[in-house]
């Protein structure tokens, strides 16, 4: 039989929650013996619906437990850098919510400190597990559309987040868009040399005192000489809209659609189909496989596929898209370090 590793989760929200059901319903090798959050009615709450035996409030009793194996940290972004430093002191293996941390120094100083303790930790970048995604990947290194000249990337939110989420989140660069700066890297085999973006508050006015967008455009070029463009919104009222596309010098792959069921109602007034509603539904088994590798990574002591310098570097293109919206300048990431 498989050993189980011994698994907490840390944050407990929306994306906190999902990982929690997964690691204790669907992972074979994976065992949660302890959930944690600040609210500690909704950590006990949650702990008795997954029949978890340990709740907590306070993130140094998991650290603590040396028969803990494996963290999962999906807390909010400003308390990832402490975290991640008491989990890798502590000996743990763990999996991070994207972004790694909320500046571009905390992530250098985190990444010294994982390879210096030897830690394996994984960064939730999900999109590299989705079918498609990974499908895509496969093809794109087959070179069933020749080489990679150009990425294109949407991503939209129906709604835009409760304004306390907002002020934390580093904003829509570093909160949306750097899952599209990720997946970009990894499609186009290529880091991203240099960006230029721009962004407007259309909807929600209340993002303009955190300088903050609800619709942005980032443009990217790549060290292969590739280019690329990446939209985010907070405006698709009518569902969840990811998508993405990499245009090759013989071909091209698109990726995603609106479309959740592969079902079409044709009546007198018109077609229609179903759209998919929100992240869990759309990435449901991304969320699952990610999961899945990092505790496969965990027992066999691999590399992740995600790791913290893919971590590093997803942030600094973010935040270079970040600055460049606030100063309407292109920034060049081979002379120019940001955040």
């Amino acid at each position: 039989m498989t050993k189980k590793i011994r698994s907490a989760v840390i944050g407990l929200g929306r994306l906190g929650y999902w990982h929690a059901v997964n690691v204790a319903s669907r992972i074979p090798n994976a065992e949660l013996v302890a959930v944690c959050d600040m609210n500690l009615e909704e950590a006990q709450r949650i702990s008795k619906e997954l029949e978890v035996p340990f709740s907590t409030s306070s993130p140094d009793d998991i650290f603590q437990d040396g028969t803990i194996e494996a963290v999962i940290i999906s807390s909010p972004t400003s308390t990832h850098f402490d975290l991640l430093k008491m989990a890798s002191e502590s000996g743990k293996a763990i999996f991070v919510e994207k972004p790694l941390t909320i500046n571009l120094s905390e992530a250098n100083e985190i990444k010294g400190i994982m390879e210096k303790n030897n830690t394996i930790c994984q960064v939730g970048f999900m999109r590299r597990f989705d079918p498609a995604y990974d499908a895509a990947k496969k093809r794109i290194v087959a070179g069933e559309i020749g080489e990679p000249i150009y990425f294109r990337a949407i991503s939209r939110d129906p709604y835009a987040p409760h304004e306390s989420f907002i002020k934390h989140s580093g904003g829509m660069f570093v909160d949306v868009s750097i899952h599209d700066f990720d997946i970009a890297r990894y499609l186009m085999k290529s880091e991203v040399t240099s960006v230029y973006a721009h962004g407007r508050v259309l909807k929600h006015p209340f993002l303009e005192k955190y300088n903050d967008v609800d619709q942005s455009l980032a443009y990217l070029e790549f060290a292969s000489g590739a280019a690329g463009d990446a939209e985010a919104s907070r405006n698709a009222y009518y569902g969840y809209d990811i998508r993405a596309e990499v245009i090759g010098t013989e071909g091209t792959i698109l990726i995603g659609n609106l479309q959740q069921h592969n079902i079409h109602i044709l009546t007198k007034s018109g077609a229609t189909h179903d759209i998919l509603p929100d992240f869990p539904t759309r990435f449901t088994d991304a969320y699952n496989l990610e999961l899945a590798d990092f505790f496969r990574v965990v027992t066999e002591k691999e590399t992740p596929r995600v790791t913290v310098d893919d971590g590093v570097k997803a942030l600094e293109i973010a935040l270079a898209a970040r600055e460049s919206y606030r100063t309407e300048q292109k920034i060049d990431l081979t002379k120019t370090t940001v955040g």
